[in-house]
């Protein structure tokens, strides 16, 4: 055994004693409200399918025409020969759904964020990250070889001092729309007052807001009601939208800009035709079927009912995401195979994507979840703390 080796090994042993490593689950069914999982079927609460369009039949059928007529693979780089008509459709309806200029499709949210921040910044700009931001907005603040300046989570005075004291030539604010872990909502409004005070751009990523937040579920920018070109918007296709991938939103400028400058796009094959299809019916789906967003609120709504029902103080939180704070990485991981021997998949969120000592719960509520589904988790989850 190699020292190399051996150092992986204690590492994995670190893991275990922490309660730390994670482990993959193979579903044996498509995501829905519920999913079979080691011969069981379980109600599903640890997804971010939060419409339950994952395995909807328009976007099944949606995909099946694709294949048929563009086959599975875009087969090169969207500068190469990678980006079809589905291509540039998808990106034509975005701009228009989220009301905005231009929009650009990447392959994940991840790679979008990190082509973002690493082309708007250099060495002479700072990055100023909401403390709680997504593992890609951290990334990308790394990778861009910017200053970096971390801000107290949604506190708007400590990041108008730090911008106010900033000297860069480019300021760049980034932070979550919708924080994946809490549920709740960065004060976006007052994020687009401090970039246009302080000629800064304002990079947004929605992933957790789009198809949820907004009257008619456009996302965070409708939910706040504001528009300025000093937004970047990064929305992913792979959540509520039911697919996978993600658009970036912005002024045409900045969208050319990364079309010439990101290498997360430039250097990655084009997503498959297909994925650029279910996008597209996704929308419009979206757009025709206002009991979507609905359907999750009043869900939402029924869950913290629920909750205090069984005595349980709920959420926060007014989004999909509800996360029920439980302190150790043991006792999260004890009440999520609990809930499991209950019936209920609810993932146990520990360091490092929450903060030592909040490990969580974190119940993912979906559209397509039943009142009984949501009425049976508040019960179990009673008993199962109560323990």
């Amino acid at each position: 055994m190699t020292a190399a080796a051996a150092r992986l090994d204690e590492g994995l042993a670190e893991l275990d004693r922490s309660d730390l490593r994670r482990t993959r689950r193979t579903l044996d069914s498509p995501q829905a409200a519920h999913v079979t999982l080691a011969g069981r079927t379980l109600a599903n609460f640890s997804g971010n399918d939060y419409l339950g369009l994952a395995n909807h039949p328009r976007l099944k059928d949606a995909a099946h025409r694709a294949l048929d007529e563009w086959g599975v693979g875009a087969g090169a780089s969207p500068l190469v020969s990678g980006h079809s008509r589905l291509h540039a459709e998808a990106e034509q309806r975005f701009a228009r759904f989220a009301g905005l200029p231009r929009a650009l499709l990447f392959g994940s949210g991840y790679a979008a964020n990190l082509g973002i921040l690493a082309t708007l910044a250099g060495r002479d700009a700072e990055i100023f990250s909401d403390a709680l931001n997504h593992a890609c907005l951290i990334d990308g603040a790394r990778l861009s070889r910017a200053g970096v300046s971390r801000y107290a989570h949604a506190d708007v005075a400590d990041l108008e001092a730090r911008l106010r004291a900033s000297r860069a030539a480019v300021r760049i604010i980034a932070t979550d729309a919708v924080f994946s872990m809490d549920g709740d909502l960065a004060p976006v409004a007052r994020l687009v007052d401090l970039a246009e005070r302080y000629d800064a751009w304002l990079v947004l990523d929605d992933a957790h807001g789009i198809g949820v937040a907004g009257a008619t579920g456009r996302g965070s920018l409708e939910h706040w009601g504001v528009r300025s070109p000093r937004i970047v918007y990064m929305a992913t296709l792979g959540k509520a939208l039911g697919g996978y991938g993600a658009f970036v939103a912005g002024e045409a400028r900045v969208v050319e800009w990364l079309v010439q400058r990101a290498r997360t796009y430039i250097y990655s094959t084009a997503l498959p035709p297909m994925l650029a299809a279910v996008a597209i019916e996704a929308i419009t789906l979206l757009e025709e079927d206002r009991g979507l967003v609905a359907a999750l609120r009043s869900r939402i709504a029924r869950f913290h009912a629920a909750c205090r029902a069984e005595g349980i103080e709920p959420p926060a939180s007014s989004t999909a995401i509800q996360p029920l704070v439980v302190g150790s990485a043991a006792r999260a991981v004890a009440a999520s195979q609990a809930l499991a021997e209950r019936g209920f998949f609810v993932p146990a969120m520990r360091p490092p994507t929450v903060p030592e000592g909040t490990s969580r719960l974190r119940v993912s509520l979906t559209a397509a979840h039943s009142d009984e589904d949501i009425d049976g988790l508040a019960r179990s989850i009673a008993a199962v703390l109560a323990r």
